[in-house]
Order: structure tokens, then sequence, then C-alpha cells
């Protein structure tokens, strides 16, 4: 129980930052994604469900502070968990989190996630659909990748830490 009482102040948080902080963090309109990151953190560490769950309840909590195409974020934050899910495994779980793996998932994961996000939320926005897609899904993935650097130094630090014991 105290695991998910953890979880939710943990999303609640991310929340915060993601709305308010991250903003100021574009890079010519675009933003690293956390949640993402976030998904993935859970997906290695607890797996497919849990991940799809968190997810859902990450990207729900994005809509409802969104005023447009509610149910988006909650749609395609659960598909990034569930296919961030399939990168579980039990015994490999810290040495995952601690390698450069961490952050081909999150690319990998980022990707899918955007690729999704983007080409329904861009509908009739654009002449070329697929190609303003592609672009938002590469510079959003990239960016969301080199923020998972920082967390990925504390994960690497820690497994170490784990294994010189």
């Amino acid at each position: 129980m105290e695991y998910y009482v953890r979880s939710a102040l943990l999303a609640l948080g991310l929340l915060i930052l993601q709305t308010t902080f991250i903003p100021f963090l574009s890079i010519g309109g675009y933003l690293p994604d956390l949640f993402v990151i976030w998904i993935v953190y859970v997906a290695i560490r607890r797996g497919q469900l849990e991940a799809s769950v968190a997810g859902f309840v990450v990207g729900f909590l994005q809509d409802a502070l969104a005023a447009q195409f509610f149910g988006l974020g909650a749609f395609s934050k659960t598909i990034c968990g569930f296919i961030a899910g399939y990168f579980f495994n039990e015994n490999n779980t810290e040495q995952t989190l601690g390698s450069y793996r961490f952050l081909l998932i999150v690319l990998f994961c980022s990707a899918i996630h955007n690729f999704i996000y983007f080409g329904i939320f861009l509908q009739g926005v654009r002449d070329s659909v697929l190609l303003a897609t592609v672009e938002y899904t590469l510079a959003t993935s990239v960016y969301t990748g080199v923020v998972s650097i920082l967390p990925l130094f504390t994960f690497v630090r820690r497994y170490r830490i784990s294994q010189s014991l």
C-alpha cells in the first residue's frame, strides 16, 4: 500500500513539474515528457500491467488539465506503458535501470507514444500530417531521451553501490 501512495504522490509531483516548470525548458516548441520516463521506470520495476495502469492514470490527469482531445493522453500513455512492460525482467531490473538500455527503452517508448499522440492530434492541422507527426515525434522523443539521462545517473550509482556490497 505504501508503494501506491508514494507512486501517487510522485505522479502528482511530476504533473506539477510538467505543467509549471517544463514549459520553460522548451526548445523550438518541443517539450520533454517526464511521464513517459516515469512510465518506463514503472514498467521495468513492476511490469506491464502496473505500467499500463500508471500510463492511463497519468494520461487521464494530463487530459483533465488540457482543454482539447480528452482521452488522447490516456490512450497514448496506456499504450506506452503496455509496450514498455515487454522490457520487464524481474531478474535484470537493477541492471536494466542502471545501463544504457533504460535510455533506449525510453527513446523507443517515447517514439511510439508521440507517434500515436501527434498522429491523432495533428489531424487536419497541417497539409502533411505524416511529415508533421514524424517531426514532432523525433524532436520530442530525442528531448525526452536526453532528459532521461538524469535519472539514469541515479540508477547507475545505485546499481554500482549494490554491486559493491
